[in-house]
């Protein structure tokens, strides 16, 4: 992509001033946008959207796209998968292990003990009086709970407390709506801040966490805690609102303004959502919600893949707990779909370099995050909002178990080349600029988690090996039909 092309885009995609991650999130969820945010991709700029195509008020907030989804037939489910079978040296491994463990603290000092609530956001090099915390956070820390005890960051029996405080006080205290939680809350008192939305998809990041909890410790309090938590999950309240024919839920509701219109109707993050949906053990949806939601095809320089208006860690996401490894439905082997779209994403990034010569073949990788003028959806391809040069280590984090050797030669430019400005107490800060120097000063919860349990994933299936030993989510994905690859 060259300068030029960029520049014309320029009054087509609008770039937000200063603004912080909370209140671009409020914009983009009222104006119909969805929550959670890895980046796709699509072939050429320029195109227009055709008039036939649907309106999905999810991505709308990312301005018209440049190229509308592949409506001609789409390709047959992949019967071979991208499952990586690489293994990493012991220099290689020591290195993840330092990303881990360093980023871990964050979730470790970022919190009320007592309470359990993970802050959205700190300081990368020390705390701050922030008060902060978001649900999403809360389960990512979850699950990096019970890595840290594995591998032995902090004594088991302290985890363990940890865990148990963070469910005891979600289900006894934490206000919820038909069992879903608002998305910001006080650290210290889970009161709902911001006027936050009632967010499904990250009240299904902290189920995920704590299901991941339950599996790994065994233990009858875990259990108790984390089943009632979930079964107590009303999810046809979140289906209000669709059309007659439709089973697709809502992003989320107020209660000054009631259900968002917004709903989790094409590829993006949802995964995780409808097969919690369909697995549970107390109002279920029916397994026909799986097959309620778009799957729009894209294609970038002849690629073709699954997509969506969205950054990467759409991607990503779902994977960081379930496993699409090796199996497919009759839609898609996700795992091989999440697979191409990074590297087509790597590609995009690679096709910039010309306005942008940071980005080479080791340093490369975008997807929502802040930046100079706060926080962006940014990514691509189709281009997404404007990319500046900024790179993002969560972008190849989430993709560790794709692309190991792609994103780990990405991740360890980021550490040697550029630490005095990108590495701090709790890893790399959220984004940086090697251009203009330019680095966030702080770590955001939801990338920092993405990041730890991408890592483990690809050295170990920890995360993985655990969770999908829960009955619901084994049930889910009988439901869904989920087939190994031949």
């Amino acid at each position: 992509m060259t300068l030029k092309k960029i520049d014309l885009l320029k009054n087509i995609l609008p770039c937000p001033g200063s603004i912080s991650r909370r209140d671009w999130l409020r914009k983009a969820l009222f104006s119909g946008a969805a929550m959670a945010l890895p980046s796709s991709a699509t072939a050429l700029l320029g195109n227009t959207l055709p008039q036939n195509a649907p309106k999905n008020p999810a991505y709308q907030r990312y301005g018209p796209p440049q190229l509308p989804p592949l409506p001609p037939t789409p390709p047959e489910p992949s019967s071979a998968s991208a499952t990586t079978h690489y293994r990493f040296t012991p220099k290689e491994d020591g290195f993840l292990e330092e990303i881990e463990s360093t980023t871990f603290q964050f979730f470790w000092d970022s919190v009320d003990p007592g309470v359990g609530l993970i802050k959205d956001r700190s300081l990368a090099r020390q705390q701050a009086a922030r008060n902060v915390a978001s649900i999403a956070a809360t389960g990512f820390g979850l699950t990096a709970l019970c890595i840290a005890a594995e591998r032995g960051w902090q004594p088991k029996s302290a985890v363990l407390e940890r865990v148990q405080a963070t469910l005891r006080f979600a289900l006894d205290k934490l206000p919820h709506e038909h069992g879903f939680f608002y998305h910001f809350l006080r650290m210290d008192t889970g009161e709902r801040i911001f006027k936050s939305e009632v967010s499904t998809i990250d009240t299904a990041i902290f189920v995920c966490g704590a299901l991941t909890a339950r599996a790994y410790f065994a233990n009858d309090e875990v259990t108790r805690l984390a089943t009632a938590l979930y079964d107590r999950m009303d999810w046809s309240f979140f289906l209000h609102g669709a059309a007659s024919d439709e089973q697709t839920l809502s992003m989320g509701w107020t209660p000054e303004n009631g259900y968002i219109k917004a709903r989790w109707a094409h590829y993006s993050e949802l995964m995780m959502l409808y097969l919690l949906a369909i697995g549970a053990n107390s109002k279920p949806l029916p397994a026909s919600a799986w097959d309620a939601w778009a799957r729009p095809h894209f294609e970038f320089n002849g690629i073709r893949y699954i997509g969506s208006y969205a950054p990467l860690f759409v991607h990503q996401f779902s994977h960081a707990w379930f496993d699409f490894r090796g199996r497919h439905d009759k839609y898609a082997d996700y795992f091989t779909n999440s697979a191409i779209a990074t590297e087509v994403h790597k590609l995009w990034c690679l096709e910039m370099s010309n306005s942008f010569p940071d980005y080479t073949e080791e340093l490369w990788g975008i997807t929502a995050s802040d930046s100079q003028k706060g926080y962006t959806g940014w990514g691509g391809p189709p281009l997404i909002g404007h990319p500046d040069g900024t790179v993002v280590p969560a972008a190849p984090a989430g993709s560790l178990p794709f692309l190991p050797q792609e994103t780990l030669r990405v991740l360890e430019t980021m550490r040697s080349k550029f630490a005095q400005i990108a590495w701090t107490n709790y890893g790399f800060v959220d984004a940086f600029n090697p251009l203009t120097n330019w680095a966030s000063p702080d770590v955001i919860g939801i990338d920092a988690g993405i990041t730890i349990l991408m890592a483990e994933n690809a050295r170990t299936g920890f995360v993985w090996q655990h969770f999908m030993t829960n009955p619901e989510i084994r049930r889910a994905m009988e439901k869904a039909n989920f087939q190994k690859n031949t």
